[in-house]
């Protein structure tokens, strides 16, 4: 078994590492890529890209229960639940392959197996219990991910009570089920399922349903889903689950008060735990606090050439994060000028819901306990005529300025396609515009996108159209 030596060596082929490689190689690096499984990771095999083929099914299904709007009608209704899954699937499969396409492309060297660090500056390759390779490199990315995280007494056991793998591969749509977590992740298989036709109850044990956005807009999407007919609990927690036959029984105490479901299935949805098993950071200076490896602004880890990102790295849970963590790595690692750490204020968040929730910087709470005045502004998709003309009149967008500078904190937005306008805000932030900027901006007519400059133009008086 020769030892392979290279410049870099990246563990895990997720949107970070996959990424980090693919950097690395533009910049005249031999590089190296291990990955056990499927390129791309969790978010292009079990995440963000085949949700978003599932969500869309469920888009198309729920417009065509309601083209009476348009002046359309259709007969007969109905979807195969296998053909949904397989579509998703193969969406998942072409993007996997694509990532594939670009290693070589890019003349990365690809190793399948389990890589596990062997020492300084060296890792194992191994598969089916027998070696693979054994590499070197000066620089070791640690790009490991994360896995669902699962709670006693509510274990999955892969049947009746689900992660987010099983969720994506129903054998069939159930009549009911049960979301615990109503968090990105959790909040989408609700609108997914329920939109497929599920009765769908979501508990949440923090007060509000998607608790890290602004609480405005966690309220607005509550009322939201309520009128779709999700039933939620929030401050409450599930005290055990017992399956009989072919359901589940949930008990679940809500402000106190005890009381049962009984669901067809149940989605565990309540956060991640990073990979740090079994990837051999015992006996080095990586240091881990609560499942996730302890990074600097670089991410360097406490092991001189050792580095860590994405997932594994800690939050936000995000496969944009991991991409841009992969990027500033490996562009700090070859010495490139004028790079600057990722700002964890510009990253864009998105749930791809019914209607779908986008966000950037400061929730108006988070400001005004960072100590800013803030100056807030609001307008409704209502009042906008694209959405009316889209059918599309549910939602807001929330804008929170610096009173005193003008800079703008962050951006709150739920409605269609937010999470396509968002990134209009992000740029924004990124380049550290002002209010005076953004309401000098000619937005186009007629577009969602209005709904932004009316936000800006709002927190100042100046709204226009409401």
């Amino acid at each position: 078994m020769a030892e392979t030596s290279f410049d870099l060596i990246v563990l895990g082929g997720g949107p970070g590492g996959y990424v980090a490689a693919i950097r690395a190689a533009q910049l005249g690096m031999k590089t190296a890529l291990v990955e056990r499984e499927h390129l791309g990771g969790i978010c292009l095999n079990w995440g963000c890209i085949p949700t978003k083929a599932l969500l869309r099914a469920s888009e198309i299904y729920h417009l065509l229960h309601n083209l009476d709007q348009f002046g359309l009608s259709v007969r007969d209704i109905a979807y195969d639940a296998k053909k949904v899954v397989a579509r998703s699937r193969a969406v998942a499969k072409q993007l996997s392959n694509g990532v594939g396409y670009l290693l070589k492309k890019n003349k990365v060297t690809v190793f399948d197996g389990h890589g596990r660090l062997a020492g300084k500056g060296r890792l194992a390759v191994e598969k089916d219990g027998g070696p693979v390779a054994e590499l070197a490199a000066a620089h070791i990315i640690l790009a490991t991910g994360a896995r669902a995280r699962s709670l006693p007494g509510l274990e999955p056991d892969g049947e009746h009570v689900w992660t987010y793998k099983e969720a994506m591969v129903p054998p069939a749509m159930p009549k009911s089920l049960l979301v615990v977590g109503s968090g990105a992740i959790g909040i989408e298989f609700a609108s997914f399922y329920r939109d497929m036709g599920a009765e769908v109850t979501v508990v949440e044990v923090l007060d509000r349903v998607l608790p890290v956005e602004d609480e405005e807009i966690s309220a607005f999407a509550r009322k939201a889903f309520e009128k779709q007919g999700i039933k939620i609990h929030t401050g409450a927690t599930v005290k055990g689950l017992e399956s009989s036959g072919g359901s589940v029984t949930a008990r679940i105490e809500a402000g106190g008060k005890p009381l049962t479901a009984t669901v067809e299935r149940v989605i565990l949805a309540v956060g991640i735990v990073g990979n740090v098993e079994d990837i051999g950071i015992e006996n080095t200076g990586i240091k881990v606090e609560r499942t996730h490896v302890v990074v600097d602004e670089w991410l360097r880890t406490g092991e001189p050439g050792i580095y860590a990102l994405g997932d594994l790295a800690g939050p936000p849970w995000l496969a944009h994060k991991a991409m841009h963590e992969g990027v500033v790595c490996v562009e700090h690692i070859a010495g490139v000028n004028e790079l600057h750490p990722l700002d964890v204020r510009n990253i864009p968040a998105c749930t791809y819901c019914r209607p779908q929730v986008a966000s950037v910087g400061l929730t108006e709470k988070a400001a005004r306990e960072a100590g800013f005045e803030v100056r807030t502004g609001h307008f409704p998709f209502i009042g906008n005529g694209k959405a009316i003309a889209l059918g599309e009149p549910e939602g807001l967008v929330k804008t929170v300025f610096d009173s005193k500078t003008g800079e703008l904190l962050g951006a709150h937005m739920i409605g269609a396609e937010v999470t396509e306008l968002i990134q209009g805000y992000t740029i924004a932030k990124t380049l550290e515009t002002t209010e005076a900027e953004l309401m000098r901006t000619i937005f186009p007519h007629p577009t969602l996108s209005e709904t932004m400059h009316e936000a800006v133009l709002d927190a100042y008086g100046r709204a226009i159209h409401f």
